[in-house]
């Protein structure tokens, strides 16, 4: 990971543009650089992943005044490289992001469609005196922007940034381009442009080979990269797709409550099968709930199943870091969006199970993916999401509805057929899903809980009335959180689309919790 910052003017004193720059430091701790181009300043902290040398270190420059910096991986870039060294242009370094400009000067906005990558980058271009920012179509990368008392344009990576510039803090579109003044979309995920009728065999055939192709394509670094592993299908999935294609052990890392983990026996019988490096981390009420604050700033959200989530995974990679010399994780987020949760299995047809996919891809920069970008960013270590692969998202897709949606007894159907054989224990293939919150332990749940029913009393629903301007708050719990975000990012609950809840309006949904332990079908998942 690392962390850009851009504003389009220099009317903002210097110092105070500094401190707020400062503090994402943590997403690229290796190096800062600031430089003004044109009318304004770019800002860069870096996480060295690749071309580590000092040469690979941005902004990146043109010789007519043209800068970028950008936080992403471009995979392929090699070969895009070689091409633009045929018409001429010379690199001074082995950093993907260096082709960025030339890119732009032969392409455009076009360039964007051409990017395999997951990123998020300000470009100044001198010669129509403009900036430019943009973010890949899932939003893997972090970006956000608003605008400052005097009309100019602040982008950054994380809305800490920006709190205190400015009176409302936006996430910016994935898959958009901002230039004259306007965005653009230049790809939706979401939109498929023909229905994929392959038969099942072949579906299944496909899956399998274009998340091999995600998992390889995302082994590239010159830094150590490791593994989460919670032992449920994802993950697993992706261990044993590195682990095969590495021919060597591979690190993995699994989190657990110290009193009743759910996954960490699970995540045994994966690393066994797959040979793997295995590290296991234990986490207390004690941990989580002097953690609490700190991951509700980290994530920048007041989303009861983001923060759940989070809490485990953001212990886990403060430990990482702490005890190995890992730069990189890989992560199996993107899955269920997909292929389905528990509760799209209450789907009522193979079309409102597809539109349920979409709206969820749409918003996964504000859920999952924020989730893993943060946790994992905060402690200097970058997050990879094969199953956020751009082609294999288009292709999941653009599948038949009714090949996706569970009728087949078994929630991801699709993708456990796509991996038969021995690529992991049969019983890990076919184990139902628990939710990763859930599955680090019951307590940590319960304890988060039983934390916000000792906060508050009685008057609780008066307290929450003070937030009604968006998402307001509907328990302790949720309450709880959104105090904690309303400390650091006063009036800007905007900025999360609403609570991560299932599909209320589908039978067999209209929970009052987000957790799929609620929900009628959870059945063995979480033993």
């Amino acid at each position: 990971m690392c962390a850009i910052m851009g504003y389009t003017k220099r009317d903002m004193d210097r110092e105070t543009l500094l401190a707020a720059f400062a503090r994402t430091a943590s997403r690229g701790p290796d190096d800062t650089r600031v430089m003004d181009v044109g009318p304004g300043t770019l800002f860069f902290h870096r996480l060295a992943i690749m071309g580590v040398h000092p040469e690979g270190m941005q902004p990146f420059t043109a010789s007519d005044g043209s800068a970028v910096v950008c936080n992403g991986e471009l995979y392929g870039f090699r070969k895009m490289r070689e091409e633009l060294s045929a018409k001429g242009y010379a690199f001074q370094s082995d950093s993907d992001c260096e082709i960025l400009l030339p890119l732009w000067r032969e392409y455009g906005a076009e360039m964007f469609r051409m990017l395999d990558a997951e990123f998020a980058l300000v470009l100044y271009d001198a010669a129509t005196d403009q900036f430019i920012a943009a973010r890949d179509p899932i939003g893997i990368r972090p970006l956000y922007y608003a605008e400052s008392k005097t009309g100019g344009l602040l982008f950054a990576s994380e809305p800490k940034n920006l709190v205190g510039l400015a009176d409302e803090i936006k996430p910016f579109p994935p898959g958009h381009y901002y230039m004259d003044g306007q965005f653009t979309c230049y790809r939706d995920m979401t939109r498929v442009a023909q229905v994929c009728r392959d038969d099942l065999g072949a579906v299944c055939r496909k899956i399998r080979e274009k998340l091999i192709a995600g998992v390889e394509k995302r082994l590239d670094a010159d830094v150590p990269v490791g593994f989460l592993l919670s032992g449920g299908l994802d993950s697993s999935l992706v261990c044993s797709i590195a682990a095969r294609l590495l021919g060597r052990p591979i690190e993995t890392y699994a989190v657990g409550m110290s009193t009743d983990a759910i996954d960490l026996k699970y995540a045994r019988q994966v690393a066994r099968h797959i040979g793997s490096h295995h590290h296991e981390i234990y986490i207390t009420e004690e941990d989580v709930l002097e953690a609490l604050e700190t991951v509700v700033y980290t994530l920048g959200t007041y989303d009861i199943t983001t923060i759940r989530a989070s809490m485990g995974m953001y212990l886990m990679c403060r430990a990482i870091h702490e005890r190995s010399d890992v730069r990189v994780l890989l992560t199996g987020e993107i899955s269920d969006e997909l292929f389905g949760y528990k509760y799209t299995d209450f789907a009522p047809s193979p079309a409102a199970f597809q539109a349920e996919s979409e709206k969820r891809i749409r918003e996964l920069h504000m859920y999952d993916v924020l989730r893993a970008d943060r946790c994992i960013s905060v402690n200097s270590l970058e997050a990879r999401v094969p199953f956020g692969d751009l082609d294999f998202v288009e292709y999941v897709m653009s599948v038949d509805p009714s090949k996706k949606v569970n009728i087949y007894g078994k929630g991801k159907y699709l993708l456990r057929r796509a991996f038969e054989g021995d690529w992991l224990p049969e019983s890990i293939l076919q184990r139902e899903k628990a939710a990763f919150s859930d599955a680090v332990g019951h307590s940590l749940v319960d304890d988060l809980k039983a934390h916000a029913e000792r906060t508050y009393g009685d008057g609780w629903r008066e307290i929450a009335e003070q937030y009604a301007y968006h998402a307001k708050p509907f328990t302790k719990e949720s309450l709880l959180y959104r105090e904690i975000f309303e400390k650091f990012y006063p009036g800007q609950a905007g900025m999360v689309a609403d609570f991560w809840m299932p599909n209320k309006s589908w039978k067999g949904c209209d929970v009052d919790d987000p957790s799929a332990r609620v929900l009628s079908n959870y059945g063995a998942s979480g033993f």
